[in-house]
């Protein structure tokens, strides 16, 4: 058995595949196996997959059913009992995989194990921004607070810097094939709503924002975040601690105001309005209203104006992160 599988779907990521492979095979864990799911690519990926000679990698094919279903079975087809993810865009620093194993060594509780990462877009990277409740560097441990850790700065896990037991994975159906957006995040919050998430701030991985043929790229209308229909069925069917409601329903919120921001890019202010119905929040009220003035104009016009709004979006958040960072300093000084 190696000592983790690492799963790859391909889908026309023929100028990425080959550095991406080959971060896998520079890491300093060599004990591994290398799964690339193809999806139906029409490009030279799959061709660069056969190039390589090594005997860990291998491809199997899924058909084009999205990432979810390619994911998935990536994880049937797994050998270990740890699954590692990567994107076939993005990369690992060659010592991702042992600090993922040296995590899970620390903390076998854990149903998720996350690394730091940056954020590279054209010329310009920077260091993912994460949140007070995640351990400072150089330390590592369990995320004290996972949903309220994920409205403080950028997400505290990212798709390809995140590994998961095999048996967890199965306990939970594995990824959402319904959904072509959001489906990753929901199952991280779906482990954390069950397990505790480990994370290292250790930087191992790289998000490559700039790469071809994205998927969050794509301006279609989502009527719901997957994970807010998650979270709702967990709240009614009595499976969140009372300590974890409050902040369940602000990322929650923060979901639904995410969405309703891709439904202004979509051209459907209707649905950016049915997102932010009902959305309760003590924290970002003030990007749901923001969205909300959005959603009340002509449907064009989030559109024709869209550079600003994202200014203010991203302005906005980062307000308020600093806000609730500078409120828990005070709680500590008090």
């Amino acid at each position: 058995m190696p000592a983790v599988s690492v799963v790859i779907p391909l889908f026309n990521k023929g100028p990425h595949i080959g550095g991406t492979l080959r971060s896998v095979l520079a890491q300093t864990v060599e004990d591994v196996e290398v799964i690339v799911v193809e999806g139906g690519s029409t490009d030279e990926g799959p061709e660069v997959v056969r190039g390589f000679r090594d005997p860990r990698i291998r491809m199997i094919h899924a058909g084009r059913r999205g990432a979810s279903a390619a994911r998935n079975a990536g994880i049937e087809a797994a050998s270990s009992d740890l699954v590692a993810f990567l994107d076939a865009d993005d990369e690992w620093m060659p010592r991702h995989l042992e600090v993922i194993l040296g995590l899970r060594e620390r903390y076998p509780c854990a149903g998720l194990y996350a690394t730091g990462y940056t954020i590279r877009e054209g010329s310009k990277t920077r260091v993912a921004s994460l949140s007070p409740e995640i351990p400072p560097a150089p330390r590592d441990g369990l995320i004290r607070n996972y949903f309220l850790a994920a409205i403080r700065g950028d997400p505290p896990v990212m798709t390809s810097a995140v590994a998961v037991p095999r048996q967890v994975l199965v306990e939970l159906g594995g990824f959402n094939t319904a959904a072509w957006y959001g489906e990753d995040v929901d199952l991280w919050g779906r482990i954390a709503l069950r397990y505790p998430v480990a994370l290292s701030r250790k930087i191992t991985a790289v998000y490559h924002k700039e790469a071809l043929n994205r998927a969050c790229s794509r301006r279609e209308p989502i009527e719901e975040h997957v994970f807010v229909a998650t979270a709702k069925r967990a709240i009614e069917g009595g499976e969140v601690p009372p300590a974890l409601r409050e902040d369940l329903l602000e990322y929650v919120a923060s979901r639904s105001i995410q969405t309703a921001f891709r439904n202004l890019e979509a051209g459907r202010p209707d649905l950016a309005r049915a997102n932010l119905k009902g959305c309760r929040t003590r924290r970002l009220w003030k990007l749901k209203y923001w969205a909300l003035l959005w959603a009340y104009l002509p449907p064009g016009a989030y559109r024709a104006l869209e550079p600003q709004g994202m200014i203010e979006w991203y302005n906005g958040w980062r307000e308020r992160v600093r806000g609730l960072d500078r409120s828990a300093t005070r709680g500590r000084e008090g």
